[in-house]
C-alpha cells in the first residue's frame, strides 16, 4: 500500500493509535503477516520503493503508517533488515515480535523497502520523554506543575539515548536487538544525520585544522561524552605547544656540544683505542673513534638539558590535568551538568523502558575477583614475555644478518637490527590490542558488572593495563635490561647457550631507546592516522559505488536520506572508546620515556591537529552517527592520565640515572677527573672521561681469538663497562655510581612529585567562579522555596 492513500490528519491518528492500543489483547501469540500484507516477492522495477502496512490479528504493526507525519518530526531510528527475510515465516514473526513489544511501549512505525534492504523507520512517542523528563526533574522550583506546563523541546541526543537503550534491552522472549542480528532477523540500526551542515562547513574539514572547535555545536549534535573528548583533545594540543618548544630547544641545544663537547672530541680522535666485539655477528677489532658520529648523535638528546626537561614534563603534566579540571568544570556548568548523577539517569532510564523494573544492588565476589586477578596477570606476563619474544629476535637477526655477508650491513649490524626490531615490535603491538581488546571484555563480562557504566570503567581499567604492557615492556627492556646482562667478553651470557645476548650501541643505550621510541611513536602517529581515515573513505566509497551501480538512486527523498545513512560506515560502542585509548597510548609516549626523546611532544602536536580533523571529517562525513551519551567528566580516563604522570616521573628519573651518561659524567667531574680540586679554566673537566668510562680486556682471554680478524697483532681491547682488569669483576666505581644512581632516582622522584602536589595545590580543580555559581543557585532556590512556603501558610 502506498502511504499517500491515506490522507489523515495527525490528530486522528493519536486518537487511532490510543484505541488501537486498547483493542490488542494482551499476552496472544502473533500469527505470520497475512500473504497480502507481506512485502512481495516480485521483483519491484528499478528505482522503486514501496511504503507498507503490516498488520496483526486486532493490532497494527505500524499504526503510524495510517497518517502523514508532520514536517517538522523526524525519526529518531532506522532499522534495516534484508529484503529475503521477508520470504522467511520464522523471521518475519520475530520481526513483528520485536516492533510489536516496541509499538506497545509507544513507537511509531514506518516501513520502506528498496531492491535490496527493508528500512524501519521508527520514533518514540513524547509521552516517553515526558516520563523522562518528569523522572530526573528535582523539585528545585516554587511552582514546579508551571514549569510543566511549557517544557521545553526534547534535544535530538536525548531521543536518541533513550530510544537506543530500549532497543538495548531484553525483550519478553529473552531476546536482545544484537541477538535478533546474529539471527539475521535484522541487519542493521543507526539514527539519521540530521542537522550535521554546520559541523560540515565549519569543523569537519582540513582548511579548518587550526581553527577553534565549536564544542557547544558537537554537544548539541554528538552529545557530551563527544564534546568532551573534543573539548580534551584540542585543551591537551594547545598544551603541546610550549613542551614541543622546550623539547625542540633541549634537542637543538645538543647541536652546540656537536663539534664542542670534550666527550665526542675524545671519541672522534681516539684512533688508537679498539672496541672489543660486539656479540657473535662481529669479528673484528672497532676503532672508537669510528663511532664518532653516533657519538655526537646520542648527545643531541644526552646532555645537560635532559635531566631539566624532564622535571619541566612532569610539571607540564600537573598543570595541564589541573586547568584541564578547571576548564572542564566551567564546560560542564555552562551544559547544566553540574549536579548531574549518571546513575540515576540510567535508573530512569530502565524505569521507562519497564515500570516493573527491580534495582539491581551493588555485589562483590572474592571468587570472582581472585580468577580475574589471575588471568590478567597472566595476560600482563605475557606482554612482558613478548619483550623476551623481542629479545630473541634481535638475537636472532644479528646471526642472521651477519651471516649474510652485505658490504653495508657489515659495519652497521647493530643499527639494523635495532630498527628492524623496532618495526616487529610496532606489529606486535597492532597484534595484541586486537588480543587484549577481547580478553578485557571476556574479563569485564566474567566480572558482571551492574551497569553499562559500570562495565565500561572495569573495562577501559583492564585494557589501558594490558595496553600499557603491550606498548612499554620492549622500551623498559632496552633502558634497563639491555646490554646489563651480557657478562664481559670472553665470558659472555647466551641464549639457549648458542646466541650471545646483544649489546647496546657502542655510542650506548640510549641511541638504542630513541630509536626504539622514535620508529613506533612515528609509525602509531603516521601510519596508524593513514589507516584510521583511508580505511573508513575506501569502504565507504566502495558501498556508494556497489550500490549506485546495482540501481539508481530513490525518487523518495526519505529513503535517500535513509540509503545514504546505511551506506556510511558501521559504528560501534568502542568508536569514541578506541579514540581515548589511542590518545592516552600516545599521551604516554609524550611523557615517559620522554627523557630519551625529546622530540615526542612536537610529533604529538603535529600528529593532533591532524588528529582533530580525521576525527571530525569522520565521525560526521564518513560513518553513521554515533549515539549521544551525557556525560560530566571523562570518567576512569582521568584516573588513567595521573596514573600515566606519575609512571612518568618514575620512569624518567630511572632512564636518567641508569639509561643515560648523565650520572657517570657527573661523578667523574667531581670525583675522578682534572677538577675534583677545584675547576681549571684551561682543562676541561670531563678531559679523560672515555678513557675512564672504558674497562680493559686482554685478547689471549677470548675463548676462541684466532676467529676474530687482526687478533695476532693487538692484545687488549676496551668495552662499556666498569670492571676490573685482572679478574673482571665489577669494580668499586661500579659500585659507587650505583649508589649514585639509586639516590639520584630517589632524589628525582621526590622532587618531581612534590613539585607536581605544589602545582596540584597551587591550581585548584574547580574555579571559584564556578563555586559561587552553583552556590549561589543552592541559595536562590532555598529562598524560593520559602518564599513558596510562606506564601502557601498565609493563605
Amino acid at each position: 500500500m502506498q502511504l499517500s492513500k491515506f490522507p489523515h490528519c495527525r490528530a486522528h491518528c493519536q486518537q487511532h493509535a490510543a484505541a488501537l492500543a486498547l483493542a490488542r489483547p494482551s499476552g496472544r501469540d502473533w500469527r505470520p503477516w497475512p500473504a497480502d500484507l507481506r512485502f512481495p516477492d516480485r521483483p519491484e522495477a528499478e528505482g522503486e520503493e514501496t511504503v507498507q502496512i503490516l498488520e496483526g490479528d486486532n493490532f497494527p504493526l505500524m499504526e503510524i503508517n495510517t497518517c502523514e507525519t508532520e514536517p517538522t518530526e523526524q525519526w529518531d531510528y532506522v532499522l534495516v533488515a534484508d529484503h529475503r527475510t521477508q520470504r522467511n515465516p520464522k523471521q518475519v514473526h520475530q520481526q513483528r515480535q520485536f516492533l510489536g513489544e516496541l509499538g506497545r511501549k509507544g513507537f511509531h512505525f514506518k516501513v520502506i523497502e528498496d531492491q535490496k534492504q527493508v528500512f524501519f523507520g521508527i520514533r518514540a512517542d513524547n509521552t516517553i520523554f515526558d516520563l523522562y523528563r518528569t523522572l530526573l526533574m528535582e523539585p528545585e522550583g516554587p511552582a514546579p506543575r508551571a514549569e510543566l506546563a511549557r517544557p521545553a523541546p526534547i534535544p535530538a541526543t536525548t531521543r536518541i539515548r533513550i530510544v537506543n537503550f530500549i532497543l538495548n534491552c531484553k525483550t519478553a522472549a529473552g531476546e536482545t536487538f544484537e541477538d535478533l542480528v546474529k539471527d539475521r532477523v535484522f541487519e542493521t540500526r543507526f539514527p539519521l544525520h540530521k542537522g550535521e551542515e554546520d559541523l560540515k562547513t565549519g569543523w569537519a574539514q582540513w582548511r579548518k585544522m587550526f581553527c577553534k572547535q565549536p564544542i557547544d555545536n558537537i554537544r548539541d549534535y554528538f552529545g557530551e561524552k563527544v564534546a568532551l573528548y573534543f573539548a580534551w583533545l584540542g585543551w591537551y594540543t594547545y598544551m603541546l605547544a610550549p613542551a614541543a618548544l622546550v623539547g625542540l630547544v633541549v634537542f637543538l641545544s645538543g647541536f652546540s656540544l656537536f663539534e664542542a663537547s670534550q666527550i665526542s672530541k675524545e671519541i672522534c680522535e681516539a684512533h688508537d683505542i679498539l672496541m672489543c666485539p660486539l656479540g657473535d655477528h662481529s669479528r673484528r677489532y672497532q676503532r672508537l673513534s669510528d663511532t664518532c658520529t653516533f657519538a655526537k648523535l646520542t648527545h643531541l638528546f644526552d646532555n645537560e638539558g635532559t635531566v631539566l626537561f624532564a622535571i619541566f614534563m612532569a610539571l607540564w603534566a600537573t598543570v595541564f590535568l589541573e586547568i584541564w579540571k578547571r576548564k572542564r568544570a566551567r564546560v560542564v556548568l555552562h551544559w547544566d551538568l553540574y549536579g548531574w548523577d549518571e546513575e540515576q539517569e540510567e535508573m530512569a532510564l530502565e524505569l521507562i523502558n519497564c515500570s516493573d523494573y527491580k534495582l539491581r544492588p551493588h555485589q562483590h565476589s572474592f571468587l570472582r575477583s581472585t580468577v580475574i586477578l589471575v588471568l590478567s596477570l597472566f595476560m600482563i606476563c605475557l606482554m612482558i614475555g613478548m619483550a623476551h619474544v623481542l629479545v630473541v629476535y634481535r638475537v636472532l637477526a644479528a646471526a642472521l644478518f651477519s651471516s649474510l655477508a652485505l658490504p653495508f650491513l657489515e659495519e652497521q649490524v647493530t643499527t639494523a637490527v635495532v630498527v628492524t626490531g623496532a618495526l616487529v615490535q610496532y606489529v606486535t603491538i597492532v597484534i595484541m590490542t586486537k588480543i587484549n581488546k577481547r580478553v578485557a571484555l571476556k574479563l569485564c563480562d566474567f566480572e558482571k558488572p551492574r551497569t553499562f557504566s559500570e562495565r565500561e570503567r572495569k573495562f577501559t581499567v583492564k585494557f589501558f593495563t594490558l595496553q600499557f604492557f603491550a606498548h612499554f615492556s620492549s622500551l623498559v627492556y632496552i633502558a634497563f635490561i639491555l646490554g646489563r646482562i651480557n657478562g664481559h667478553p670472553g665470558k659472555s651470557t647466551r641464549l639457549a647457550g648458542l646466541w650471545r645476548l646483544e649489546e647496546c650501541h657502542l655510542s650506548g643505550c640510549m641511541m638504542d631507546l630513541f630509536v626504539q621510541m622514535a620508529i613506533i611513536m612515528g609509525l602509531k602517529q603516521t601510519l596508524s592516522n593513514c589507516v584510521e581515515y583511508l580505511g573508513p573513505w575506501l569502504a565507504h566509497k566502495c558501498r556508494s559505488v556497489a550500490a549506485s551501480a546495482r540501481s539508481r538512486m530513490s525518487r523518495d527523498p526519505e529513503l535517500r536520506e535513509w540509503q545514504r545513512d546505511y551506506l556510511l560506515n558501521a559504528v560501534t560502542p568502542f568508536s569514541l572508546f578506541d579514540e581515548f585509548m589511542e590518545m592516552m597510548m600516545q599521551y604516554g609516549f609524550t611523557t615517559i620515556f620522554v627523557a630519551a626523546f625529546p622530540l615526542a611532544p612536537l610529533l604529538a602536536l603535529f600528529s593532533n591537529l591532524v588528529e582533530i580533523r580525521l576525527d571530525a571529517i569522520k565521525m560526521v562525513r564518513l560513518q553513521r552517527r554515533l549515539v549521544p551519551r551525557k556525560a560530566k567528566d571523562m570518567g576512569t580516563w582521568l584516573q588513567v592520565l595521573e596514573t600515566i604522570g606519575v609512571l612518568a616521573v618514575i620512569a624518567n628519573g630511572m632512564v636518567i640515572a641508569f639509561t643515560s651518561e648523565f650520572i657517570p659524567r657527573v661523578v667523574y667531574k667531581y670525583r675522578y677527573g682534572p677538577c675534583r680540586r677545584g675547576a681549571h679554566p684551561r682543562i676541561d673537566c670531563l678531559t679523560g672521561y672515555i678513557n675512564h668510562s672504558l674497562s680493559i680486556f686482554y685478547t689471549k682471554d677470548f675463548q676462541d681469538p684466532v676467529r676474530i680478524e687482526g687478533s695476532e697483532n693487538v692484545t687488549e681491547c676496551r668495552y662499556r663497562d666498569y670492571r676490573n682488569a685482572h679478574d673482571y669483576n665489577l669494580s668499586e666505581q661500579f659500585w659507587f655510581l650505583l649508589a649514585i644512581r639509586l639516590a639520584f632516582v630517589i632524589l628525582f622522584e621526590h622532587v618531581a612529585l612534590c613539585i607536581k602536589l605544589v602545582a596540584a595545590w597551587f591550581v585548584p580543580d574547580v574555579p571559584q567562579s564556578v563555586k559561587n555559581r552553583v552556590l549561589e543557585e543552592k541559595y536562590q532556590r532555598l529562598r524560593d522555596k520559602m518564599c513558596f512556603s510562606t506564601k502557601s501558610t498565609d493563605v
